[in-house]
């Protein structure tokens, strides 16, 4: 079994920031890819930052000079620091763990709200 938590989200203002950060535990030796995913109101899932084990990361384009993903400093941590925040970036985000090509691991979601 794995556990998967997200913290940091909450209420910012427009072209402020925030710190996500992602905690994975239980049963993992290790982990090919952690990322995160998020869901505005009325959209699907969408992609917003991916880091692999040897370092690759890949955004999606709107996130793109904005947000920054990377390994934590603990053991099995991933952080996402979102800078120039706007609405359109309000959603609730989602912290995903893949031990493998098959066993896949999600988060139960923190909020970000960003309002004036």
């Amino acid at each position: 079994q794995v556990q998967v938590a997200e913290s940091g989200g909450g209420l910012v203002q427009p072209g402020g920031s925030l710190r996500l950060s992602c905690a994975a535990s239980g049963r993992i030796s290790s982990i090919n890819v952690m990322g995160w995913y998020r869901q505005a109101p009325g959209k699907e899932r969408e992609l917003v930052a991916v880091i692999s084990s040897g370092g690759a990361t890949n955004y999606a384009d709107s996130m793109k000079g904005r947000f920054t993903i990377s390994r934590g400093s603990a053991k099995n941590t991933v952080d996402l620091q979102m800078n120039r925040l706007n609405p359109e970036d309000t959603a609730v985000y989602y912290c995903n763990v893949k031990i493998t090509t098959i066993l896949n691991y999600w988060g139960k979601g923190t909020l970000v709200t960003v309002s004036s």
